[in-house]
C-alpha cells in the first residue's frame, strides 16, 4: 500500500516528479471535491497528471443528489444543523478545557501534585474530543447514513464512483476546502482499494489519517484550540497530518505544540510544509528519513534514516 503525502501545492509542484515517480500507466482518479464550485477548473492539476486525470466530480455529484432527491435533501439540512450545534457546544467545552491546562501548567507547585494535576487536566481535554467523535457519529448514524443509504440517486453515483476508482492506476486528492472534501468522500462511501497508490496533499492528506483536525494558532475568532472535525479513511494510520504548518501553528510556543501532541498519544503529528514529500508503503506510523513531527514535549524533530 503506497501513501505519498506532499506539502501544499500553490507555490511548490511536486505531484507531477512524485506521479512520474510512480512509473505508471494508466487513468489518474482525481478527487477535487474540496475545490467546491472549482471542481470543474481542473486543467492545470491535470497537465500536472500527464493529461491521465479522470475528475470524480465528487462535489458535482453532492450538487446532483441534492437536487434530485428531496428526502436526502431534508436530511442534509438536518444533518447540517445538529452538527453546527454540537461543534459549537465541542468549542466551548474544549477551549475551557484547553485553558484549564494552561492555568495548572503555569501555577506554582512544590509538590508531586503539580504534574499530576497537568496530566490529568490533559486528560480532560482528550475526553472533550472523544465525547464529540461518538456524538458526531451518532449523528451520521441517526440522520446522514440513513438517507443516504436509500437514495436511488446516491446509490447510481456510487456505483459510478467505485467503478472509476477500481478501474484506475492511481488516485490524487487534492486539497481545498476539508469539510466539503469529508462530506463528500463519506456520501459516497469512497473507498480506495488498498493496491492503489494514492497521492494527497493539504486537506487530502488530512482526509487519509484517522482523524482530522482543525488547526489555526492565528485565526481571529473563534475557537482557538485544535479541533477534532471528522473521522477520516483511516488509509493512513497513526498520524495527525498538518498542512501549512508554519502558516497555521505557533512552532516555537513548546508548551501549545506540547499539548496539541500530548492530546493525541497515539499518534504522530506530521508537519507537511512546503516541499514536503512523505512516501508511506504501509498503513501505519513509521515515517521516513526527513520528515518533520512535533514530540510530547512540543519540539519539532526531523526523522533521521534508522540505518
Amino acid at each position: 500500500m503506497t501513501t505519498i503525502l506532499l506539502g501544499p501545492q500553490r507555490f511548490t509542484i511536486t505531484v507531477d516528479k512524485t506521479l512520474r515517480s510512480l512509473g505508471l500507466e494508466g487513468s489518474v482518479a482525481m478527487i477535487n471535491s474540496g475545490w467546491e464550485e472549482r471542481e470543474g477548473d481542473d486543467d492545470e492539476l491535470g497537465g500536472y497528471l500527464q493529461g491521465r486525470g479522470d475528475n470524480l466530480r465528487l462535489y458535482h455529484r453532492l450538487v446532483d443528489s441534492l437536487s434530485k432527491d428531496r428526502d436526502f435533501a431534508r436530511a442534509a439540512l438536518r444533518f447540517r444543523d445538529r452538527h453546527d450545534e454540537l461543534r459549537a457546544f465541542y468549542g466551548i467545552r474544549l477551549q475551557g478545557a484547553v485553558e484549564t491546562v494552561a492555568a495548572v501548567a503555569h501555577r506554582t507547585s512544590v509538590e508531586s501534585i503539580g504534574p499530576v494535576a497537568h496530566s490529568a487536566a490533559i486528560e480532560a481535554v482528550r475526553d472533550v474530543d472523544r465525547w464529540y467523535g461518538e456524538q458526531l457519529e451518532q449523528l451520521h448514524d441517526e440522520i446522514a447514513t440513513d438517507a443516504a443509504e436509500h437514495s436511488e440517486v446516491i446509490g447510481w453515483h456510487r456505483s459510478e464512483v467505485a467503478g472509476a476508482l477500481d478501474a484506475c492506476a492511481a488516485v490524487v486528492i487534492a486539497g481545498g476546502d476539508v469539510r466539503s472534501l469529508m462530506r463528500t468522500l463519506r456520501l459516497f462511501d469512497v473507498r480506495i482499494p488498498a493496491d492503489k497508490p494514492v497521492i494527497a496533499w493539504s486537506a487530502g492528506a488530512m482526509a487519509l489519517t484517522e482523524q482530522v483536525v482543525l488547526f489555526h494558532d492565528f485565526a481571529t475568532h473563534g475557537v482557538s484550540a485544535s479541533e477534532v472535525y471528522d473521522r477520516g479513511l483511516g488509509r493512513v494510520r497513526g498520524i495527525v497530518a498538518l498542512p501549512h504548518a508554519r502558516r497555521r501553528l505557533r512552532l516555537s510556543d513548546t508548551d501549545r505544540m506540547s499539548l496539541l501532541a500530548r492530546r493525541f498519544p497515539d499518534q504522530r503529528l506530521l508537519l507537511l510544509d512546503d516541499g514536503a514529500v512523505v512516501r508511506l508503503d504501509d498503513d501505519g506510523p513509521d515515517l521516513p528519513s526527513g520528515s518533520r513531527t512535533i514530540g510530547a514535549d512540543g519540539a519539532v524533530s526531523v526523522v533521521e534514516d534508522a540505518a
